[in-house]
């Protein structure tokens, strides 16, 4: 009996096609799964409904801003009670690996002794500080900024 050594070209030609099918194949279930890793992006808390801050006008009773917002996400007493809204967008770039804060909102809604909206504001984050996207200003009132501040957990106060 005699044994020969098979190199590439003494393949049959179906044998050749078949490899290629098959690397084909994987680098296409490869490529899938590579896919399926790509970026995600969550939100947390409160979802803003389209047009319902505009909704809320100033004097409104607290039970118009309930059936148009909902119920807050907390309540507290500064001049007045306070409705908070809080929201938290986040993304992974990849799938496993850790995520990542892109915008964190609260919408807040003062509300004077008579129980009527007083002021509406839309904090977030710009530059490392608290800011109102509706009056486009920083909060300066130090006890606003205390309620504010654990909420906003990312925020270096810079002088």
């Amino acid at each position: 009996m005699t044994f020969r050594a098979l190199t590439p070209s003494s393949y049959p030609r179906s044998r050749s096609m078949s490899g290629t099918l098959r690397g084909t194949v994987a680098a296409l279930a490869l490529g899938l799964v590579l896919v399926g890793c790509t970026g995600e992006q969550f939100q947390r808390g409160y979802i803003l409904p389209p047009g319902a801050l505009e909704q809320v006008q100033i004097g409104a009773s607290q039970d118009q801003v309930l059936v148009v917002l909902g119920t807050p996400s907390t309540v507290a007493t500064l001049d007045g009670d306070v409705f908070y809204y809080i929201s938290q967008r986040t993304e992974r770039k990849v799938a496993f690996m850790h995520q990542q804060v892109i915008d964190q909102r609260v919408i807040a809604v003062y509300f004077d002794k008579n129980r009527t909206v007083r002021r509406v504001a839309n904090y977030g984050l710009k530059d490392g500080k608290i800011f109102d996207f509706i009056s486009r200003t920083t909060p300066t009132s130090g006890q606003e900024i205390s309620y504010l501040a654990p909420i906003f957990k990312l925020i270096r106060f810079r002088d």
